[in-house]
């Protein structure tokens, strides 16, 4: 049975004369990526669930520019955040909620000087206050005393220091939250930053991702958790290159709460 889950558009929520809470930034591995579709799934039942008033921008949607910028072609980032920046600007848009890291630090710290301003928050940072408001509760359920890590997504550690939302978070599944030693400020990029997703890897002995799901492995964990698709991919890939998938399953934060609460 295909499910159907309610995500109406901002277009629809303008044409009932409406407008929502929050506007979901699904970003393009949110939209195209068959794994990240999960991610996005589990988030909008979420938001369901919660009772969230929420929209998208649907094909007015289009890329931050995160990926153009880190290239180096500013040319091509400013092209394509004025145009995201008319359409935001055009429906008003105040709250944004995105579970891609680049797509939140890009409409958070480089929109603004192009005249695009906007609360932005990190899905994990929504689903935090969803819990703190009482609109959402968690309980362990099916998760309940697995060991579980968490990789600090660069974009949203290091580059705007948001912590201790996902851990809150995996912590209220009544978890093992076990550290890496590289986590928090000293965490190490999965690989896929700063536009290295698109690009062939360059001379070396060993991949980024390769280095980062060993310091995974360490914590001999069940699952590891993160809050970035594209994180996603690179420790996914890494724990098919230990030959540990049978055992070791790689999560996004959403997924997690979704499943424990059987949505």
């Amino acid at each position: 049975m295909s499910e159907v889950l309610s995500v109406p558009t901002m277009a629809e929520m303008l044409a009932q004369g409406k407008q929502p809470e929050v506007l979901f930034w699904v970003g393009c591995a949110g939209s195209f990526d068959d794994r990240a579709k999960k991610i996005t799934k589990a988030f909008v039942r979420i938001l369901n669930r919660a009772g969230v008033s929420f929209a998208v921008l649907g094909t007015e949607e289009s890329c931050t520019g995160d990926p153009a910028k880190r290239a180096g072609n500013e040319f091509l980032f400013q092209m394509q955040a004025m145009m995201n920046i008319e359409v935001l600007n055009a429906y008003e848009a105040k709250k944004i909620v995105t579970a891609c890291p680049h797509c939140f630090n890009t409409l958070k710290n480089e929109y603004p000087e192009l005249g695009g301003t906007y609360e932005v928050v990190h899905h994990t940072q929504f689903l935090k206050s969803l819990l703190d408001e009482g609109r959402l509760t968690i309980e362990g359920g099916q998760f309940k005393g697995k060991r579980i890590t968490f990789h600090d997504p660069c974009y949203l550690g290091r580059a705007n220091k948001i912590y201790e939302a996902p851990r809150e978070l995996i912590q209220k599944l009544d978890v093992e939250l076990v550290e890496m030693k590289r986590s928090r400020a000293n965490g190490l990029c999965c690989g896929a930053g700063g536009a290295q997703m698109f690009k062939d890897a360059e001379p070396g002995n060993k991949e980024v991702n390769i280095e980062r799901t060993e310091d995974a492995l360490e914590t001999a964990p069940q699952i590891i958790a993160a809050g970035c698709p594209f994180c996603n991919t690179m420790l996914t890939d890494g724990v098919k290159n230990k030959e540990k998938e049978a055992e070791i399953k790689v999560m996004d934060v959403a997924e997690l709460i979704a499943n424990a609460k059987d949505l």
